[in-house]
């Protein structure tokens, strides 16, 4: 659990960065730092982590079964309804213009759509990943020209009632992280759950798919597109010059255009194509190996890590009402370390005296009443998470490595 934590702490420190500083050089056009390192990889992380939570909540590598999964199942909906309201509330923040993209009601629907997936093991799961990774991309350049839009760029209450079904489309297909292109990294968690991660082999063997995958990824769309034709077929397939094609290979266009399968063969983030979604979840599978065998012998060094990992609701949270004041532009690189920083202490301080974090809590109470209905008399402590008493006894228990952290975190936020 420090190792995952840990993995949780990195992917939001890659997602503040990504968040802050622009996509691109004002004077130049390239793309900067922050967006070459973070871009796309950040999220799949998030995202990766939360299928790898949803497996440890619903028994690892032993799938629940019956009563206990009819439980998980319940809890993970109440989550679920918890954090979508939480995103629809943040967005009615943010400037017609927003800062940053939001996740949260993304995350809501990743949620529900794997609820189906709770009973199955690791290979269903590795397969159900492939099949989307293949299938949603397609959806998304087919669909996209008949699919209804919705007036603004962040889904808020009054667009979920006023445009229902743009507000459907954006999150399944055409959004920023549309969820079936996304249920490839939420499956694909799920199953390394359902794994032996305290095995080094394991860990070592996620470690090395991860890198074969980014290098796999990115040699074959060179291929696709400088070597065997892609490239002429972009030029000629849309009214875009060169310098429009080239910037699309590096920075994502906000549409993918239907004119011509060579659009499928592009890696840009956030493209959200097959070899996109595959070079990212390559990306998060190797920063997840590679912290969990340094957790291994230098877990307590990872602290500020994990204490930011188990409370990525909070932070993200608060992160994204800072975003809305729109004070970051002018010195992005102040404002993130202010934003670093200030993350940092709270989950330090936070952790170290209360234990879980604050909206974690109330997403586990809300989760916890859905789940007792389903829960045999008798039985509340194998069926059901610790309750919110017994975590407060004991904010601060000793991991293997020594380490303070928290009760581990079910799924319920943006890790």
């Amino acid at each position: 659990m420090v190792g995952i934590d840990a993995a949780r702490g990195l992917a939001l420190i890659g997602l503040l960065a990504a968040h802050v500083f622009p996509t691109s050089d004002e004077d130049t056009g390239a793309p900067t730092l922050a967006h070459e390192l973070f871009a796309g990889d950040s999220a799949a992380l998030f995202v990766m982590l939360a299928g790898l939570g949803l497996a440890l909540l619903t028994g690892g590598r032993t799938p629940h079964q019956g009563r206990r999964l009819a439980a998980d199942r319940a809890g993970v909906a109440v989550r679920a309804l918890l954090v979508g309201l939480t995103g629809l509330l943040i967005a009615m923040l943010m400037p017609a213009d927003p800062p940053a993209n939001g996740i949260l009601i993304y995350f809501a629907l990743f949620f529900l759509l794997a609820i189906p997936f709770f009973r199955f093991r690791s290979r269903t799961l590795f397969l159900s990943a492939a099949a989307c990774a293949v299938i949603a991309p397609v959806l998304m350049q087919r669909l996209y020209p008949v699919l209804p839009e919705t007036s603004v760029y962040e889904h808020t209450l009054v667009t979920l009632v006023t445009e229902p079904a743009g507000f459907v489309a954006e999150l399944l297909l055409t959004g920023t992280y549309p969820a079936l292109a996304y249920m490839v990294f939420v499956l694909v968690g799920m199953g390394l759950g359902r794994l032996d991660l305290n095995s080094t082999r394991v860990q070592v063997l996620i470690a090395a798919v991860g890198a074969g995958l980014v290098a796999l990824a990115n040699a074959t769309s060179h291929l696709l597109i400088h070597r065997l034709g892609g490239y002429q077929a972009l030029l000629g397939s849309a009214e875009m010059d060169r310098q429009t094609v080239d910037e699309a290979l590096v920075v994502a266009p906000e549409v993918l255009p239907d004119t011509t399968w060579a659009w499928l063969a592009i890696a840009t983030p956030h493209s959200n194509t097959p070899l996109a979604l595959a070079s990212s979840l390559g990306m998060a599978m190797l920063v997840l190996g590679l912290v969990l065998l340094v957790a291994r012998r230098f877990g307590r060094w990872l602290y500020p890590l994990t204490a930011m990992g188990a409370m990525t609701m909070s932070v993200y949270t608060a992160h994204m009402v800072a975003l809305s004041f729109e004070v970051h532009y002018e010195n992005p690189v102040l404002w993130y370390l202010v934003h670093l920083f200030g993350a940092v202490v709270f989950a330090l301080v936070w952790t170290r005296w209360f234990g879980r974090g604050p909206l974690e809590k109330v997403m586990t109470v809300g989760a916890q009443r859905a789940m007792q209905r389903y829960v045999l008399e008798g039985s509340a402590v194998d069926a059901a998470p610790p309750t919110s008493e017994n975590e407060d006894q004991h904010p601060r228990a000793q991991s293997p490595s020594g380490t303070q952290r928290t009760t581990p975190q079910p799924p319920g936020e943006p890790s």
